[in-house]
């Protein structure tokens, strides 16, 4: 790679195309391990000892990591170059998932996810940066259409991808079979750009406002993940990270308001269409998040079902996004997009809305149609927001706002997932005890069973897990009604900002 345009060569024709195909490939697979391991959680929990609310860790503690190198992504590109980050990011990506793969033991296995997170996170927003720079200025909406389509196609993959070989090869395979193709990815794209600038500076870290990112974020997160287990701030130990939290954030809020050089910069916030934008990306991708996190946990719980039919359930809602991608993308061009914007979330919120309906008896169909018809309105949530937060930024921030608005998105999902299974089980908790308390003759009702021939412990047990299958159900609901109203809550936030030719951007 060369640091000057002389030996440059403009991509055409197949280079381009394999070239770009191979970079949005490692942004495909790290969105993909986003949640490819959701719907192994319950597997991966039970193979290594663990519960199931330590399992989860498996989920957070990536997001975690990758929320906090993404605000690292300008630094790295300006200090080894955005290309050669890039690609030691993709190479690593491949090591570290092998580890995954080998982990015995969970805390083995979180140590590994932290460092997925750490080399996927500035992935995502250097594909978008190398994709912008190999196509002509003339197709710069193609490259943005690849890219909206391997950020869409991850999530909806993951869990389709994740129940299959989990159920088919065992958990430890949803790590490894990514290392041959991020290996072959990286080699690809090393052998297309190695001839293409890739322009370095000298470039100063922000090294206290990283070690105060990484401490207020750090604590917030154990704290949310630990509390539902500690009985919450009755526990001094909870009370300790929550300090921390506080004071860290608060000194990371001075530090960066007032560093030439932050590494978040918060400034980007003066642009009301920006903050508009992006705590909409931010609260809508929660609110998202949280129930691809939650629905198939219930369903392999509670319903029965195996890693590979939740994944289904899941990943469904993928086929009428697929069709409906390109056509959201010529709408963009002409519709406000702030419309688009608030209907994809009210659609979003109508379909979890739609899964209120639901009881114990409910088929898989029955909760396919509310799924399938997800996709067009995540396709409306997905395409239109970052530009719309981009477009009234200066053109010398766009870089750094893109990585704040990445940064939101990905922290807000990290404690979207912790936040909405604590409130899953406490909810449970309380709905159990109070259909004990509505059921005053339990022992009549155990009597009865007991003269239709069952032992007093069978149908002690009988008896018990009818009303604790009850109680998650009803705690299901209930999430699915509290993420409806983060979506209708989300809907509003667009016409904050001021409408904008997100086009021109």
């Amino acid at each position: 790679m060369t640091n000057d345009d002389s030996n440059s060569r403009p991509l055409t024709g197949a280079s381009l195309i394999i070239a770009a195909l191979a970079i949005g490939t490692g942004n495909f697979l790290v969105v993909l391990d986003s949640t490819i391991a959701n719907v192994s959680v319950p597997t991966i929990a039970g193979s290594l000892g663990v519960s199931m609310s330590q399992g989860t860790w498996v989920i957070t503690s990536y997001a975690v990591a990758e929320a906090i190198t993404v605000p690292l992504t300008g630094w790295l590109a300006m200090k080894f170059g955005a290309a050669r980050t890039f690609i030691f990011c993709f190479f690593a990506f491949a090591l570290v998932s092998l580890y995954c793969g080998m982990a015995g033991s969970l805390n083995t296995l979180i140590l590994g996810r932290v460092m997925l997170g750490l080399v996927g996170g500035p992935i995502m927003p250097l594909s978008q940066m190398l994709l912008m720079r190999i196509f002509p200025k003339e197709k710069a909406t193609a490259a943005s259409v690849l890219w909206a389509m391997t950020t869409l196609i991850g999530p909806i993959a993951g869990p389709i991808l994740g129940g299959i070989i989990c159920d088919s090869y065992g958990w430890q395979w949803i790590f490894h079979i990514k290392v041959p193709v991020a290996i072959i990815g990286g080699l690809v794209v090393w052998a297309f750009l190695r001839h293409q600038p890739d322009p370095k500076t000298k470039a100063r870290i922000d090294a206290v406002g990283l070690g105060l990112l990484i401490i207020w974020v750090g604590a917030l997160e154990v704290m949310l993940e630990e509390g539902r287990d500690k009985d919450w701030f009755s526990s001094p130990e909870i009370c300790i990270l929550g300090a921390i939290a506080v004071i860290g954030f608060l000194s990371f809020l001075i530090w960066e308001l007032t560093d030439e050089n932050p590494i978040v910069d918060l400034r980007i916030f003066r642009h009301r269409g920006f903050t508009a934008a992006s705590v909409t990306f931010a609260g809508g991708f929660a609110a998202f998040f949280a129930s691809v996190v939650i629905l198939p946990l219930w369903l392999q719980q509670n319903m029965g079902y195996t890693a590979t039919w939740a994944g289904y359930a899941t990943g469904i809602m993928g086929i009428l996004a697929m069709v409906s991608a390109p056509i959201v993308g010529k709408v963009v061009e002409v519709v406000d997009a702030r419309i688009i914007l608030s209907t994809g979330l009210l659609g979003l919120g109508a379909m979890m809305a739609w899964r209120m309906t639901f009881n114990s008896d409910v088929t898989f169909m029955q909760m396919a149609w509310p799924t399938l018809f997800t996709g067009p309105f995540m396709v409306m949530f997905f395409v239109p927001v970052t530009g719309l937060a981009l477009a009234t930024v200066e053109p010398h921030e766009q870089a750094n706002a893109a990585g704040l608005s990445n940064f939101m998105r990905t922290l807000a999902g990290a404690f979207a997932t912790s936040l909405v299974q604590t409130q899953w089980q406490n909810t449970a908790r309380v709905k159990q005890n109070e259909l004990v308390n509505m059921m005053p003759n339990t022992d009549r009702v155990i009597n009865d069973m007991m003269q239709g021939g069952m032992s007093h412990d069978a149908a002690v047990g009988s008896l018990s897990y009818t009303i604790y299958h009850q109680s998650v159900l009803l705690s299901t609901l209930e999430m699915f009604g509290i993420i409806t109203v983060v979506f209708g809550f989300a809907a509003l936030l667009p016409w904050l900002a001021p409408r904008a030719n997100i086009v021109q951007h």
